[in-house]
């Protein structure tokens, strides 16, 4: 019998679309869901049914910027046989990016018993939401938002692509949050942070995606859930992409910093009192 049946597939469906890009931990929110669906948050399963259905908000990305990543792509493929074309920014971009890729692999390669097993808890999601909240908000005041993409450098991409390794160890910090917060540091804009974290997610988040699949398919989530959760989180997270970039170009994080901040206090109520475990 699967841990994860169809209904609860679509809730989670929803809960990844929604927070996978937005800054407050898309794997936080998909654990206290769990938790409160009584489905086993450290379940080998269960972890992989979570980056399964990742791979349908990459395939947002990939749609939503589909003219973006072929121009990226093409400008990789052009150097690779044209040496003008390797002074193309577009052409740095592409490996920058393959390049930033690597810690968060080595590290989630290396660290999985520890990913898997005693950080997969609500107490550290509820510490990680409050503690990256401050991060964010000082990111978000010490920035001072003069840098566009076309801007961005080599120590750039690896800085931001680095801090990928928080939200790895760390469920709850949020993936895009520490890439905005780090990109905000090195003086990007809003708009340049929030489509750098972007594109660095591609490879990261779908990589994590096949390599969870055997597990997700092979110790008690069915074809079905997987598919469904997957083609719901598609649906929602390019929805809340095109909402994302249009919020960022006027507004602050602080919303969600404090949003971050009230859902950890809250979690950690819930786990004080025993209505969590």
């Amino acid at each position: 019998m699967s841990v994860i049946n169809v209904g609860q597939a679509v809730v989670l469906g929803v809960v990844e679309g929604v927070t996978e890009f937005l800054p407050v931990s898309s794997t936080g929110h998909l654990k206290i869901t769990e938790g409160l669906m009584d489905i086993p948050v450290d379940n080998q399963a269960v972890v992989g049914f979570s980056a399964v259905i990742q791979v349908g908000a990459i395939a947002a990305v990939l749609l939503y910027f589909f003219k973006d990543i072929v121009r990226i792509v093409s400008a990789w493929f052009r150097g690779l046989v044209n040496r003008e074309e390797r002074y193309h920014h577009d052409y740095k971009f592409a490996w920058w990016v393959i390049a930033a890729t690597i810690p968060i692999v080595l590290v989630g390669l290396a660290a999985k018993p520890l990913i898997d097993g005693p950080l997969a808890s609500l107490w550290v999601v509820a510490g990680s939401l409050i503690v990256g909240s401050g991060v964010m908000w000082c990111a978000d005041q010490m920035g001072r938002h003069k840098r566009g993409e076309d801007d961005t450098s080599f120590k750039d991409a690896m800085l931001v692509g680095g801090s990928q390794i928080l939200a790895l160890l760390f469920p709850g910090f949020s993936r895009s949050g520490a890439t905005m917060s780090t990109a905000l540091i090195l003086d990007l804009d809003r708009v340049a942070a929030t489509r750098l974290s972007f594109f660095l997610g591609i490879p990261a988040l779908t990589g994590a995606g096949i390599y969870e699949l055997k597990d997700a398919l092979g110790t008690g989530v069915g074809a079905a859930p997987l598919a469904v959760g997957t083609i719901v989180s598609f649906v929602v997270a390019y929805a809340s992409i095109a909402w994302l970039l249009k919020f960022v170009a006027k507004h602050s994080f602080n919303a969600f910093v404090i949003y971050r901040i009230v859902v950890g206090v809250g979690l950690l109520g819930l786990l004080a009192t025993g209505t969590l475990n």
